[in-house]
């Protein structure tokens, strides 16, 4: 049994081992050329996403603390501007019923964009 472990490893070993000795070494690389370069335009230059809500529906307040009082309600399907920032809470603007008020960033936020370089 001991035997057949060493005779895997060993297989396994050569099998790892065979592309590295096959390479090509540094001095031969290719350059890059413009085509394989990368594009001018990255994604971390694109503007930031727009602020989304992430669940069925939140309140919106009239300050930023959860023991405020309740204004309205910011379902998902209502467009909202967002004006500023304190902490996590965001002052919007449902542009859907007219309420301004507060909401918490724990639900309302922007979506983080995928950079594949």
């Amino acid at each position: 049994m001991r035997s057949t472990r060493i005779a895997i490893s060993a297989a396994m070993l050569g099998t790892l081992a065979l592309p590295a000795l096959s390479a090509t070494p540094a001095s031969a690389a290719t350059v890059p050329t413009a085509a394989t370069a990368t594009p001018a335009v990255s994604c971390h230059n694109l503007p930031p996403l727009l602020y989304a809500v992430h669940t069925k529906a939140v309140t919106i307040r009239s300050k930023a603390s959860s023991k405020s009082t309740a204004l309205g309600v910011l379902y998902k399907s209502h467009k909202f501007s967002v004006s500023k920032k304190s902490g996590n809470w965001l002052y919007i603007t449902d542009k859907t019923t007219g309420v301004k008020g507060w909401v918490s960033g724990t639900y309302v936020y922007r979506d983080v964009r995928m950079c594949l370089d």
